[in-house]
C-alpha cells in the first residue's frame, strides 16, 4: 500500500474510535462532549439520529469556513474544506452504526454510567491521536477554528476554548427552548472536556509512539509505524 493510502486508513480508523467514544459518553447519560453537545440536543428534540444531527452541524460549520476564507483562502484551503464533507458523512455514519449496539448496554446505576463515561473519554482520545497523526485531513470543528484564526490573527488554543464554551452554552440555550430543561449537558461534559486533552497528549507521547506501533507491526504484520512519532 502507498504511504498516502495508509495515512488515510489511519485517519478513518481515528474517526471510528472518535465516534465510538462519543457514543459511549452519550450512552452514559452524564452529558456529551462539547463538540457533540448541540448535535445531541438536536437529536433529542427533532426526528434526527445523533449521526444525522452531527452531519447537519458539520455542514453548517463547513459553510461558515467558506465564509471565513473569502478573499484570503488559497486553492489548498478550499480543497481542505471540501474534503471535510465526505469525512463528516463517514463520521456521522460511524456514530449511528456504533449506537445501534451501544444503546443496548444496560445502565442500571451511576457507577455504570461513570464507567461508560471514562471508557468513552479514553476511546475518544485514541481516536483524536489516530486522526491527527497522519496529517491528511481536518474535521469541520477544528477547520472552523483554524480559519477563524487565519482571518482574525488569533491564537488557536484560545479560540478553541471559546469555541467549545460557545457550543456548550448554545446547547444549553437550545435545550431550554425546546425541552424547557437542560438535556445533554452534565458533569460528563466537563469531565470529557478537561480529560481529553490530557489523554491525547499522554497517548501521543507514551502509547501510540513509533516504537510501540512497530511492535504491533511485528505481531500483526501491518505497517502501522507511520501512525506515530516519538
Amino acid at each position: 500500500m502507498s504511504s498516502i493510502f495508509k495515512r488515510y486508513i489511519c485517519f478513518i480508523t481515528g474517526l471510528y474510535f472518535l465516534s465510538l467514544g462519543v457514543d459511549f459518553i452519550v450512552t452514559s447519560s452524564l452529558g456529551t462532549t462539547p463538540i457533540s453537545s448541540i448535535n445531541y440536543v438536536l437529536s433529542l428534540n427533532f426526528p434526527l439520529t445523533l449521526g444525522m444531527a452531527t452531519m447537519v452541524f458539520n455542514l453548517i460549520v463547513i459553510l461558515l469556513q467558506f465564509w471565513l476564507i473569502r478573499g484570503i483562502g488559497s486553492r489548498t484551503d478550499y480543497m481542505e474544506i471540501l474534503l471535510q464533507i465526505p469525512f463528516s458523512f463517514l463520521f456521522s455514519l460511524f456514530i449511528d452504526i456504533n449506537m445501534l449496539w451501544i444503546e443496548q448496554i444496560s445502565v442500571p446505576n451511576y457507577w455504570v454510567s461513570l464507567a461508560l463515561l471514562v471508557a468513552g473519554c479514553f476511546v475518544q482520545a485514541v481516536g483524536v491521536v489516530l486522526e491527527l497523526k497522519p496529517n491528511v485531513a481536518i474535521m469541520s470543528a477544528e477547520g472552523f477554528v483554524k480559519y477563524f484564526c487565519k482571518r482574525y490573527s488569533k491564537n488557536f488554543g484560545k479560540v478553541k476554548v471559546v469555541f467549545d464554551v460557545t457550543l456548550v452554552t448554545t446547547a444549553i440555550i437550545l435545550s431550554l427552548i425546546f425541552a424547557h430543561e437542560i438535556n445533554g449537558v452534565r458533569e460528563g461534559t466537563l469531565i470529557a472536556a478537561l480529560s481529553t486533552g490530557f489523554l491525547v497528549n499522554y497517548f501521543a507521547r507514551h502509547l501510540l509512539t513509533r516504537q510501540n506501533l512497530t511492535r504491533v507491526k511485528k505481531i500483526y504484520r501491518y505497517p502501522l509505524s507511520l501512525f506515530a512519532k516519538n
